[in-house]
């Protein structure tokens, strides 16, 4: 064989392979798989596999395999230590076993386990810069072939190909997600305006449980600000070079809820034609944002209260555990008291959520705050959309003051933005803000001013009413003349705290 030759084709494999950076991304295990096929095909291995250590639980994980039985040994995991492979990457220095029958680190479970006779092997570590992440193996060369030591050098080429794909996906997939917040926070403006006592007191415990890694729970209406709290608590952590990754529980049913935040290998049920990276594991050594927690099924309750005490947890469909440490932020705009009573929520879960609670005040309590959000979302416009001279009359202020906003802040934001686009004038007026302006008749609970979302729910509100109502509160007749199953409605009724007369059932 060629070594000079084939080091330098690996060699510009691996420059092409750094220009995608995209697609060893997304598609990293791929990228692995075919490195090592090409380092089997030169070196006549039977078989290939390559592991990577899990930090927190100590463990080699095969991540990707060739040969007969590449899937079956993905079940399998070793210690650091244990066997060649644990050797190697305890030591950082690789081996070549000619006769594994004869060496005395020869772990023979696996192959027993797999039924797979295995004579050599040629192990080498996977390093990023002095750092081992894992290890490359190759087994069995040719018919009756031993690996000899100018293999060595080639395996090792292969080896550093991985461990750039892994460091460079790594590094994309961080970058990836801090443009996404990046762009999250331009769109948003992601900013906790005011100088309320109400404000003050919030961001101040805020920035104190920031150093901690204790679990933090966020209540308060919707549209107060819950996420903007969790992204401040964030940014003044020690975690704040890594990813915030956010979720709202609600958004999504339960079996897309566990995908989301557990992921999924291959294969794992219809339509899971690729392996999926879930929440959990994106925020690795970061923070997770779970919005609407309250929302989340008894099944899915028990599932991350177990993450939260193991810190491991499988993708669908995979049996290799994937430890991770993250801190917890949660939030809802239910009194979660009061769900534990009635056993909507577990007690256990919210105990371990629940180790420093902060509320956010609604706007009707800090109004004080008002005119401070009120300039700070028409600076906005000016520099977003535009509009160079636009200011708040003085009647359109005291309106302002004057007005409970049920929707928060969220509401004064959209109500803003409403009157910058469609009023006459450089000056915002009484009559440019919806909840001020004259208007034919709208739908029962549904007014101009709210958002698509909000008008939503209050439609979905009076709608189950009706049909409750229309059947004498029998929710199973109810949800058949709604094209819904009875259990989705009876999750309706509960969310919308619609109460129940003594004819529900």
């Amino acid at each position: 064989m060629n070594t000079t030759k084939s080091k330098k084709s690996a060699e510009e494999g691996r420059d092409k392979g750094m220009e995608n950076g995209v697609w060893m991304a997304n598609d990293l295990d791929r990228l692995l798989e075919m490195i090592l096929e090409a380092g089997a095909r030169m070196m006549r291995a039977r078989a290939s596999s390559l592991l990577l250590l899990e930090k927190k639980t100590g463990r080699l994980n095969f991540q990707v395999a060739t040969g007969a039985k590449k899937e079956d040994i993905k079940q399998f995991s070793l210690r650091m230590g244990e066997g060649i492979a644990g050797h190697v990457a305890s030591t950082g220095e690789p081996l070549l076993i000619p006769d594994v029958s004869r060496d005395r680190r020869w772990y023979r479970y696996i192959s027993d386990q797999i039924g797979f006779k295995t004579r050599s092997i040629a192990c080498v570590p996977l390093k990023v810069g002095s750092r081992v992440i894992g290890v490359v193996e190759f087994i069995n060369k040719g018919e009756k072939g031993r690996f000899q030591e100018s293999d060595l050098e080639l395996i090792n080429v292969f080896a550093e190909l991985a461990a750039i794909a892994i460091e460079n996906a790594r590094k994309f997939k961080l970058v990836e997600l801090e443009n996404r917040d990046l762009k999250q926070d331009l769109h948003l403006s992601h900013e906790i305006v005011g100088k309320s006592h109400a404000i003050r007191q919030v961001v101040s415990d805020a920035l104190q449980v920031a150093d901690s890694m204790a679990s933090t729970l966020i209540l308060g209406e919707s549209g107060t600000g819950k996420e903007l709290l969790a992204r401040l608590i964030h940014q003044a952590s020690p975690r704040k070079d890594r990813p915030l990754v956010a979720l709202n529980c609600a958004a999504m049913p339960e079996t897309l809820l566990e995908a989301e935040l557990f992921g999924y290998e291959k294969g794992a049920f219809t339509g899971a034609t690729g392996t999926k990276i879930g929440k959990f594991e994106l925020a690795d050594e970061g923070t997770i944002f779970l919005d609407e927690i309250a929302e989340m099924s008894p099944a899915m309750q028990a599932k991350l209260l177990r993450v939260l005490q193991d810190g491991i947890f499988y993708r669908l469909g995979g049996n290799t555990p994937i430890a991770v440490d993250i801190r917890v932020i949660a939030a809802t705009n239910r009194k979660i008291g009061k769900e534990v009573q009635s056993g909507n929520f577990r007690e256990d879960l919210y105990y371990r959520l629940n180790v420093v609670e902060l509320q956010m005040p609604p706007l009707r309590e800090r109004k004080s705050d008002i005119p401070l959000l009120a300039a700070h979302f028409v600076e906005w416009f000016r520099k977003e959309k535009g509009y160079l001279h636009l200011e708040i009359s003085d009647a359109a202020m005291e309106k302002m003051i004057g007005y409970d906003w049920p929707g928060n802040v969220r509401e004064l934001q959209n109500a803003l933005e409403r009157a910058v686009v469609m009023g006459r004038g450089r000056k915002i007026e009484p009559e440019d803000l919806p909840m001020f302006a004259s208007r034919g008749p709208s739908a029962e609970g549904i007014d101009v001013g709210m958002t698509l979302e909000e008008a939503m729910h209050a439609f979905k509100k009076k709608f189950i009413r009706m049909n409750l109502k229309k059947t004498g509160g029998n929710q199973t007749r109810a949800a058949k003349i709604m094209g819904i199953q009875r259990t989705y409605l009876s999750r309706l009724i509960s969310r919308y705290g619609i109460k129940k007369d003594r004819k529900h059932r």
